[in-house]
Order: C-alpha cells, then structure tokens, then sequence
C-alpha cells in the first residue's frame, strides 16, 4: 500500500508529496505520521539541499480529516497538544534547507500553516486558501501566531477571522504567495527556482537562513554576534574554500555540502 505522504529525492532536490489525493489529501492519523516521517527524512538526508512540497491530485492539503476522526484534540500523532516536543514542520520543527511550497488547489487549514513556513510559495492559478477554523469552533493557533508576520495584520485577520477562503491572486497581493502560474507549469517552476537555490553553497544557505529567522528573536548586538559566529564556523567548511577558489579561478563551483 501506498504512503500517505511520500519522499522522493532527484540529484540534490527532495520532493514531499501529500498522498491521499481521494480526499483531496486531508490529514489523518497515518497522512501525519508519513508527513512528519518525511520531513524528518528531507532534514537528515546529507544529500538533499532544497525540499518541494506539493499535494497529489487535485488539492495540496484540505486541512483535517474531520471525517476520519483528526480533528479530535491529542488522538493522533504530530497535534500541537505535544508541545514542547515539536515534530511537526509546520509547528516550528527546524529545517534550515530552502523549502518551496508547490501549491495546487485547496491548501486549507493545517495546509496553509505548512505554507506559512515555506520559504517560497508557488502557487498555481487554480489554488484556494484558508483557514476555516473559526467556522468549526476552534481557534487558529500556529498560523494565528505566523500569519501576521508574513502578510501583515489586517490580512492576517481576514484569513484567521472570517474562515473565508481566497483564490491565489488575493493570496498574491497580500504576500502569501510569491508566485502564481497556470497549473501545467507548477512543478517546473519550483524545480527552476530549486536550480536556482542550487547555485548556493547548501551550508553558507542553511547558515543565512538561521540567522535571518533567529536573528528576528534578538536584540541588535547578539543578532549581529550570532551572525559572526555562523560566518566563522561555515567560511572554515571544504565548500568556503572552494568557493574562492573558483572565483580566483572564474569557474563555476563545484559544491559538496562540506
């Protein structure tokens, strides 16, 4: 039988697929298992160094499965109710990769938080988001707690307050989605922006993407004194030296994520 949620890695970029494309790949006890589990995967894998997600069929992600029982507070694996331990990628589990979200169709809900972590959110011109939480009689939590940061508070608000859905271009004005195209050319697009991230040396990125999120937490001085201590550690990597070399040299470099 097929995963719920799948991992597949060509050359350095991984792709994680939402996989119950029958409902439209709502989340149930096995989709969060999966999902989690490829995460986890993308993280550790030494040889991924950027990570789509997409959903299969129709939808990116309808949110719960209201249906199968996941919308029930603590009863499966991955619920915010863990916290502390966070396991998830959409409550805040640390991947400092580049994440493209490839978003086809409904993305509600648990959906929509996932994309607010992305770094880059490509959207094809048939997708709808939402959060219709406040709809059902339960409050909006994660996405209630990055959704303002990302496309400001009013926008926010409409999202997290009316439980209306909006079509990709609303998205795209308000700054959820940084791209919007036809659906025959969404995966193409997020592999090109991919090859593109791929121009990086994958460490000096995974480096730049932690400051830029951790140094947002901290006053001034220890922003900047974080920041000097990751420059240090990663110009002392394999790939710092090559990267000079080739530029002395005016080739391209060859990158190995050490």
């Amino acid at each position: 039988m097929a995963k719920a949620a799948l991992y597949e890695r060509e050359g350095h970029v991984a792709t994680i697929t939402y996989n119950r494309p029958e409902v439209l790949n709502a989340i149930n006890a096995e989709l969060r298992r999966d999902i989690n589990a490829a995460w986890e995967q993308f993280r550790d894998d030494e040889d991924a160094w950027v990570g789509i997600v997409t959903g299969a069929g129709r939808a990116f992600c309808a949110g719960a499965d209201m249906k199968d029982g996941a919308g029930s507070a603590g009863t499966w694996p991955g619920t915010f109710w863990e916290i502390p331990t966070i396991n998830s990628y959409e409550s805040g589990l640390e991947i400092w990769k580049p994440t493209v979200a490839a978003v086809n169709g409904h993305c509600l809900g648990y959906g929509l938080t996932l994309v607010t972590r992305c770094d880059f959110v490509i959207a094809a011109d048939d997708a709808v988001f939402g959060f219709p939480e406040v709809r059902l009689g339960v409050p909006t939590i994660v996405g209630a707690l990055r959704l303002p940061d990302r496309v400001g508070w009013s926008n926010a608000m409409e999202l997290l307050l009316t439980g209306d859905q909006i079509d990709a271009e609303r998205a795209y004005e308000m700054g959820l989605v940084w791209r919007v195209v036809p659906r025959a050319d969404l995966l193409g697009e997020a592999h090109r922006l991919a090859d593109r991230l791929l121009q990086a040396a994958p460490l000096a990125a995974r480096a730049t993407k932690e400051v830029a999120a951790r140094g947002r937490q901290l006053p001034w001085t220890e922003a900047v004194r974080f920041g000097e201590t990751m420059r240090r550690l990663v110009a002392r990597t394999d790939d710092a030296a090559e990267g000079m070399t080739a530029a002395v040299e005016g080739r391209p470099p060859r990158w190995r994520g050490c």
